[in-house]
């Protein structure tokens, strides 16, 4: 975009309205919609935060609580030193939700290459959400690894996985495929059920993830069942919803 394109897209005239709402959103709405519809391509350097609020004729402070939501909206990267600039988009991956796959065989499977990094595990009295999922009681025990996904080394999300510790009496033996040390003992689940939510990422994930804190990310809780009907994995990961999109195919039933 010319120099004088980008005066005109940011001039008051452009995107300021009477009674729309305060200034900061009208122009976090119209920098959002430029970007979207590509008039702020990629890579695109948005003038400095000064020369943004003169041109726009509002307060830096107007400028900046825009800004900052476009950041952490992923649209926009502050690069140190250098100035802000629109983001190139990454392509997403679509995961289909009819199979039950772990995150080493979804990657697989798109030629990616995926690593985990242990965050902690061990053997704990299990949560009030473990006990409800695994059929527990307080006075079990279950084997509970936190582990950082990535694929081509790219931090993809976060998981916890929890087991009684019957199906998992070690998980120092789990290295990148908690399904694969399952398959050997025979206790890998052969079906699932996921509970899918939209939250805003914590602190502590967020520098995980490298992702703003508040970043909206997709919750997954996953509850694993062997053939007999007894639940022997529960699994909640944080995944990065500028990644995936979790797509589920459904078909009209005939009637009989």
């Amino acid at each position: 975009m010319e120099p004088d394109d980008q005066i005109t897209l940011f001039k008051p005239a452009s995107w300021l309205r009477p009674a729309r709402g305060p200034r900061y959103e009208q122009l976090y709405r119209h920098l959002s919609a430029s970007i979207a519809s590509g008039t702020l391509s990629p890579e695109t350097q948005l003038p400095p935060e000064r020369e943004l609020a003169e041109i726009a004729e509002v307060s830096r402070v107007t400028v900046r609580k825009a800004i900052a939501q476009l950041v952490e909206d992923g649209v926009l990267e502050q690069r140190r030193g250098a100035g802000t600039f629109v983001r190139i988009p990454r392509a997403k991956m679509e995961h289909y939700l009819s199979k039950l796959l772990s995150f080493t065989e979804y990657m697989l499977q798109r030629g990616k290459t995926p690593t985990s990094t242990i965050i902690n595990r061990g053997i704990f009295h299990p949560s009030p959400d473990e006990q409800i999922a695994l059929g527990l009681s307080a006075a079990d025990r279950v084997a509970r690894i936190e582990r950082l996904r990535m694929a081509d080394g790219i931090a993809m999300a976060v998981e916890w996985s929890s087991l009684p510790q019957d199906i998992l009496p070690d998980p120092g033996v789990v290295g990148t495929s908690l399904y694969d040390v399952l398959r050997a003992n025979g206790t890998a689940p052969s079906r699932a059920v996921q509970r899918i939510t939209a939250i805003n990422l914590p602190a502590s994930e967020s520098r995980l993830l490298d992702l703003p804190e508040n970043t909206a990310v997709l919750r997954i809780d996953r509850t694993g069942f062997l053939p007999t009907g007894r639940p022997v994995e529960f699994t909640r990961g944080l995944y990065r919803s500028d990644i995936y999109d979790f797509i589920a195919e459904l078909r009209l039933e005939q009637n009989l």
